[in-house]
């Protein structure tokens, strides 16, 4: 059995974190877990309703993608996991790091803070995702922050990949799904 390997797929809203996660998990043969999929079957089975519903699911959400996530590791599996990780999670995964042995393979997805923008507002208007996610609810609070295009790494060590997402033909993925090979 090879190395033990963590990919964290990470940036802000809209980058293709999802995207990309579930295409390299697929590429790769290895679980794949988001923290929007665990959201969404929260949402069928407990409801939706307002922006603060969401954002307390939201935190139920991150404790079981973390409790998923240290399944997989407990089990000395491989996996992919995606979310707007933010470097107040980095304490998480270094304890998870503590107790089993992985290495750590972040992937952070940035974006030009104008596409993104853009990105969100079609994603908030398209119906096409989860209406227990109330996006056209939480516009001006996440604007400032798309238009930065990207968030911050988490310290946790291991590899660190930036992919800008601007333009989703011109990603590199053979290279990209190589060096995950390798490491693994």
């Amino acid at each position: 059995m090879g190395n033990v390997l963590l990919v964290l797929i990470s940036g802000l809203p809209c980058t293709g974190k999802t995207r990309l996660g579930k295409r390299l998990a697929d590429d790769l043969r290895l679980p794949f877990v988001n923290k929007d999929g665990i959201k969404e079957t929260l949402f069928d089975a407990m409801g939706w309703s307002d922006r603060e519903w969401s954002k307390r699911l939201g935190g139920a959400s991150y404790d079981l993608l973390f409790y998923f996530i240290e399944c997989q590791l407990r089990a000395g599996r491989s996996l992919v996991a995606e979310s707007n990780f933010y470097s107040d999670h980095a304490q998480r995964l270094l304890e998870l790091k503590q107790r089993y042995p992985f290495e750590p393979f972040q992937i952070e997805c940035r974006t030009n803070g104008e596409v993104l923008l853009k990105r969100f507002k079609a994603r908030s208007g398209s119906g096409e995702r989860h209406p227990g996610h109330v996006d056209h609810l939480n516009l001006e609070e996440f604007t400032e922050r798309l238009l930065q295009g990207r968030g911050d790494p988490i310290e946790i060590g291991g590899t660190h990949l930036v992919v800008d997402t601007t333009d989703f033909a011109a990603i590199q993925y053979e290279a990209l799904l190589d060096a995950l090979r390798a490491a693994l």
